[in-house]
Parts: C-alpha cells; structure tokens; sequence
C-alpha cells in the first residue's frame, strides 16, 4: 500500500532539510509520547545507516520496530526503510526549492506485508484509502506546519 502527498513550507529548503534531519528532537517527541527509541551503532560520516529500534503501544499491543536512515541526498532527500515482525516499509521525503523561501516536501510511505495476517491487514486499509490518504496528509500537513512555525521564531542568543 503507497500513501504519498505534498505540502508547501515557507522556508528556505536547507532549513527544512535541517529540521527533517534533527534526529535528537524526533527521538525526544517519540519518548514523549510514549514510545521506547534506542539508537544503534554509529553512522556514517554521511548521516546514512543510522538505525533506531522503536517499540510502541498500538491496539493494545507493544509493537517492535527497526527503522534505518537508508540515502540522505542533502537538501534534497531522505528515505528510510522500516522493517517490523509482519511489514516493511520504506519511506522517502523528496524536497524542491520552489523559491529562495519556500519548499515543497514529497512524502511518499510504501508498506509491504510480509505475513497473511498483515497482508489481510493491509487489504482492510485499502477499503478505507480515501479516508487514510486523508489522515496521512493532514498529519504531514500538521507536521510541516510546526516546522514552519519553529523556523519562523527568532532563535534566543
């Protein structure tokens, strides 16, 4: 199942890229809310093959993720792959400089069942696409949204 959708961001694209790529701050936010986020390893000098382990409460169950920084192409993309016991997915986010002060990020997730239980779980979601299309693209709107608003503020120093 592919969900993908755009969202325009009044900001300059390295300063996106910037904040897509602060790692630290999305670790935070998921322990925030709940989740386990452990960092693998070392990456590379480059950024790439940095992996986190990730467990999280979904329907009443602990959920046990891997996800892996997979290409940073720097300011104009990333992609990840994400690989649980029952699916893989792979995300990519796609930026383009519309103008000095606006960017557009493409973000684009592909799941893959890869049991019958998640195959049929996958099939469900397919019913309902419109709707989780809907979903997807208010909460990516909603996220570049709160990137907007924190690289608006003038920074304190």
């Amino acid at each position: 199942m592919k969900l993908s959708t755009k969202v325009d961001i009044e900001a300059p694209i390295d300063e996106v890229f910037g904040a897509l790529t602060d790692f630290e701050g999305f670790e935070r936010a998921a322990l925030r809310r709940g989740a386990d986020v452990v960092r693998m390893g070392q990456p590379r000098p480059n950024g790439v093959d940095q992996v986190w382990r990730v467990a999280f409460d979904y329907r009443g169950k602990r959920r046990q993720l891997t996800v892996r920084l997979v290409a940073l192409d720097q300011p104009n993309a990333l992609r990840f792959q994400g690989t649980a016991k029952s699916l893989d997915g792979q995300l990519l986010v796609d930026l383009v400089a519309l103008s000095r002060r606006q960017t557009r990020v493409t973000v684009t997730l592909d799941i893959t069942p890869k049991t019958l239980t998640a195959r049929i779980f996958v099939q469900s979601l397919l019913f309902a696409r419109g709707r989780i299309n809907d979903r997807f693209a208010k909460r990516i709107g909603a996220f570049a949204k709160t990137i907007e608003d924190r690289l608006r503020k003038p920074s304190m120093g």
